[in-house]
């Protein structure tokens, strides 16, 4: 029977910001699931829970034991290639691969004649062969006829009248509004009657993942039936879609799929795709393992980017700070597809009068995935800088804007923790560009959000923890949820310990195999918390099982006896450790299974964050410096805070490098990228990372009995946006179109000037 419970949730500590915000702290009642663990409450003191706890998978990854797909090797290993359209839009006529066919240590080649390519990386012949360089040269080998066709590859060129289509069922490239339009009050009557209103187009790049490792798998047919595929995938128990088990020949459940270790997906590595299909086929036909990883070229052509957006915005309030309205419409491409390619830029903030139009483009050129965030990062810029300009031209503090405007009381707080750690009423300019001298300094801010409090379910079950327990104390959580470099393990090691009354160390994280429960796709900001509460459960049960056995060796009742601090204690003084009662078991062992309830109701609907950057920019050269970062974040509950200020510092670094360096330049006769590779698609270095102050803001959030959050996506998400203010408060005039590169900040200077 359910339960009802009530405890404390709201900010951890940080007392000194909390005065005067209301909602920061409360007592919340729900009911539960009579199996599910009581709660960790606000004021809860733990072990390991909210401390820094070193990576638990962090020495084999040290020392390069850790294996990734690309790692793997097997008896009589084969590799495969694909030779990919340089077009946009073409016909494949023809393709010649005799030359290719008659080469030794080729086993198979795929041809595909007669296709309708639709993107630069389109598939026209695909090679499985013996060798790395008998691969090389086969693919060269390899002649295709193309009849070339028109095909606007960039959003400008596919919203012109008369453009080609993608989709020849469509009138239009222009599948709008996708999302919209979406209206609240009169915008136009509070714009027509407020005392300030300001308008601004902005614009963001295609932006593409840059995966460290790239798609792929590889799969192996073995005698008895079965299959292996050994794929960088964020979904495990998603990989094995139709079409991979009918490449391979198999029901879905003779498939096995294993992600021990993978190097970056941020939202593009869900399912098989049509390579994967093809290593597939090249695995049935040729009867060996086979390989195929996209090159680094093809990869930044179809392994998933961040649509692109044209954002015009008009905000319009009083002179006091107080929003009226906000109006805009936006457009993006999401390459073949019309969705996805929305802007987050009418959140966190109080906007009585809304009216928002978002607007798909498709565009000839590589399909847009998901990304980290979202629609967020390139809302957000565009959204805080408005506000900043509509500060400026109200007259009233850029800082004192968002806190009027913002009514959730845990950014309440961040506001406060990050203008103090940045500085803000010392550095901030009160007259933009106001420096002497070439170089000019400036601090701006951004807020963030982001809601996820995790789910029960994997597709249509339950999400379960195995744990297997042995005789001689060994505990293993087992799920087929992978750790995609988010520090997984180490979260299910940190709470598993924590209810076990045990060291980290001692728990064995067994994850990335099929074989174990389905896990849930580390995507969405969801895994954490999704699966945080089910291994709690799945501790607890531990704990039971192993209080009955110690009830019979006692002679004692079950309700006797109390667990603490990993030592069971009854009457008369008697007590045993997890691992004294471990040794009451028979040579089979222990396996019980934590499940994963319901989430209840929270009073903190979304995660909270905010970012402060300082910057210089020489206006000589038009060079940024990004000198500081203050990311202040809330991800619920904060589980293990090393690996928690990990995940902020990667979200700034993907925040700064889209903020200044990242773009998909493309060749807009040919629609092919023409920086396909990390020397010329510039991403952030280590010389260009600034210091990076995190302050977590531990909410114990509701939703389970964790109290987590996702935190993977929100923090990435403001940081654009505070180093373009900062940019705009160092030199006066903002730079309304990322990347921020030299040449157009000094474009804007011009402007200025002029």
């Amino acid at each position: 029977m359910p339960r009802t419970v009530t405890y404390k949730v709201g900010l951890v500590g940080h007392d000194k910001y909390k005065q005067g915000v209301e909602g920061i702290e409360q007592d919340l009642t729900v009911e539960i699931h009579e199996l599910d663990a009581q709660p960790w409450g606000r004021d809860d003191v733990f072990r390991h829970v909210g401390h820094d706890v070193p990576r638990v998978d962090g020495p084999v990854k040290a020392t390069g034991a850790a294996k990734y797909t690309y790692d793997i090797n097997r008896p009589d290993l084969c590799v495969a290639g694909l030779v990919v359209s340089p077009h946009a839009h073409a016909n494949i006529v023809s393709v010649d691969a005799s030359a290719a066919k008659a080469m030794p240590g080729v086993l198979a080649v795929k041809t595909y004649e007669g296709r309708r390519v639709t993107y630069a990386g389109g598939i026209a012949a695909a090679v499985c062969a013996e060798s790395e360089s008998v691969l090389g040269d086969a693919l060269n080998a390899i002649q295709v006829v193309y009849d070339v066709k028109p095909g606007p590859a960039v959003t400008d060129d596919a919203m012109k009248d008369g453009a080609p289509v993608v989709d020849p069922r469509r009138k239009t490239n222009v599948a709008g509004p996708r999302r919209g339009p979406l209206v609240r009050g009169k915008p136009d009557e509070a714009i027509a009657g407020a005392d300030v209103v300001v308008e601004a187009t902005y614009r963001t790049p295609v932006q593409t993942h840059s995966c460290l490792e790239p798609h792929g798998c590889m799969c192996e047919i073995h005698d008895d039936g079965t299959a292996t595929v050994w794929a960088s995938t964020q979904a495990t128990a998603f990989f094995a879609n139709r079409r991979l088990t009918q490449a391979l020949g198999l029901p879905r459940n003779k498939v096995r799929v294993l992600t021990h270790h993978m190097g970056g997906g941020f939202g593009s590595k869900f399912s098989a795709l049509e390579w994967d299909v093809i290593c597939a086929e090249f695995a049935r036909e040729t009867k060996r393992p086979v390989r195929l990883m996209l090159s680094r070229r093809v990869e930044h052509l179809v392994g998933g980017n961040r649509p692109d957006s044209i954002q015009r915005m008009r905000l319009a309030g009083s002179k006091d700070g107080t929003f009226a309205a906000l109006d805009g419409e936006t457009w993006g491409t999401s390459g073949n597809g019309t969705g996805g390619a929305g802007s987050a830029n009418f959140m966190v903030y109080e906007l009585p009068n809304l009216s928002m139009v978002q607007n798909g483009v498709a565009t000839f050129s590589g399909i847009g995935r998901a990304f980290r965030a979202p629609r967020h990062p390139q809302g957000f810029y565009a959204l805080e800088s408005v506000i900043d300009r509509y500060a400026y031209a109200a007259g009233v503090d850029a800082l004192a804007v968002r806190m009027k405007n913002d009514r959730h009381p845990v950014r309440q707080v961040q506001w406060r923790i990050g203008a103090e750690r940045i500085g803000w009423r010392k550095n901030r300019r009160q007259v933009p560009g106001s420096d002497k001298g070439p170089v000019k300094r400036g601090v701006g801010c951004a807020s963030g959000r982001w809601g996820q409090g995790g789910r029960h379910m994997v597709g249509r079950s339950q999400l379960v923890f195995d744990v297997v327990v042995d005789k001689d104390g060994g505990i293993a959580f087992q799920n087929a949820v992978q750790d995609i470099g988010t520090g997984t393990r180490t979260l299910i090691a940190v709470i598993a310990a924590e209810e076990l009354g045990l060291a980290p160390g001692d728990i064995d994280v067994r994850i990335g195999d099929t074989n174990f429960p389905p896990g849930p796709g580390s995507g969405g900001s969801t895994t954490a918390p999704s699966i945080g509460a089910a291994v709690r459960n799945g501790a607890l049960r531990v704990k039971e099982s192993l209080a009955g056995l110690l009830a019979l060796e006692w002679g004692v009742d079950e309700g006797a006896l109390r667990w603490k601090d990993g030592v069971c204690r009854g009457p008369d003084g008697k007590q045993a450790t997890v691992r004294e009662a471990c040794a009451l078991l028979g040579e089979d062992g222990l396996r019980v299974r934590g499940r994963r309830e319901r989430n209840w109701r929270s009073p903190y609907r979304e995660t909270a964050g905010c970012q402060f950057a300082q910057v210089a920019v020489d206006t000589e050269t038009g060079f940024i410096t990004v000198e500081k970062v203050v990311a202040v974040h809330d991800c619920g509950r904060v589980i293990d805070s090393l690996t928690a200020r990990s995940q902020v510092n990667g979200g700034v670094i993907q925040g700064i490098s889209y903020a200044l360096y990242e773009e998909k330049h493309t060749d807009r006769n040919l629609g092919d990228m023409v920086n396909p590779t990390f020397d010329t698609y510039r991403i952030l270095g280590m010389e260009d990372c600034p210091p990076i102050d995190v302050v977590l803001t531990s909410v114990v959030a509701g939703y389970s009995n964790t109290g987590m959050a996702g935190l993977g996506e929100p923090a990435t998400v403001p940081t654009p946006g505070a180093i373009a203010n900062a940019v705009y408060n160092a030199i006066g005039v903002q730079v309304t179109d990322l990347p921020m590169t030299p040449a157009r900040v000094l474009e804007a200077l011009e402007r200025r000037q002029g």
